[in-house]
């Protein structure tokens, strides 16, 4: 574990400009400051519906590319989250006032499903240890941002229980998720996944990340 542990650390350490601008992204700050209108959120559901959607998808196809521990362990907590995931946006949904119909209609933004395109790459073409680290990578960034989400939308705007689970369920650290994600990557490696692969997955997905958080704040704030 120890190459993971220092490859992880190299991973982070490249990576940290990029999630600093994650964590601090002025969408989070329009948010806290009550700058965005509430009809606005429709973007973030309809973009989140979008990626969850193809998400579970992408991680059913990994679950059974990888059937055998420590990947089926590894894939099967990840695919349990994403499913649960599905079920509380659409408890924040109801309390927007978004109809199923309008959901449905949702056109979404070319840069907002980056995210999701590159994710289901990585389900067809990459190994379990790049998804693995790119997940622990991006993982923490966008859980503090829901954090963030979370006490904003129960502070400014009234939102509160049930209505901020999806925001809570991400926020919230997942136990044995981190160990059973070194695993996958230890084993990987022993296995000749190249260390390159892991750090470009993990910053792929990074940067995909951020390009979410810009455009959905580009068409909040117009």
């Amino acid at each position: 574990m120890q190459r993971v542990d220092s490859l992880l650390e190299e991973i982070r350490d490249l990576l940290s400009p990029l999630e600093d601008k994650i964590r601090g992204h002025p969408y989070l700050d329009d948010l806290e400051g009550r700058k965005i209108g509430s009809g606005k959120l429709k973007y973030f559901v309809g973009e989140q519906h979008h990626i969850i959607t193809s998400d579970l998808r992408s991680v059913s196809l990994l679950l059974s590319r990888h059937g055998l521990p420590p990947g089926r362990d590894f894939f099967w907590m990840v695919l349990q989250g994403e499913t649960e995931a599905l079920k509380a946006l659409g408890r924040f949904v109801s309390a927007l006032g978004v109809s199923r119909e309008e959901l449905q209609a949702y056109e979404p933004l070319l840069e907002a499903q980056a995210y999701k395109a590159y994710m289901a790459w990585l389900s067809l073409y990459g190994s379990g240890a790049e998804v693995a680290g790119a997940f622990l990578t991006n993982f923490p960034a966008w859980g503090a941002n829901c954090g963030r989400m979370s006490k904003a939308l129960m502070k400014g705007y009234g939102f509160k229980g049930e209505d901020l689970s999806f925001f809570e369920l991400f926020s919230t650290p997942v136990a044995d998720f981190e160990e059973k994600a070194r695993l996958v990557i230890s084993v990987g490696i022993s296995q000749g996944v190249e260390p390159k692969a892991i750090r470009e997955a993990s910053r792929m997905l990074q940067g995909y990340e951020l390009m979410f958080w810009d455009v959905l704040h580009r068409v909040s704030s117009r």
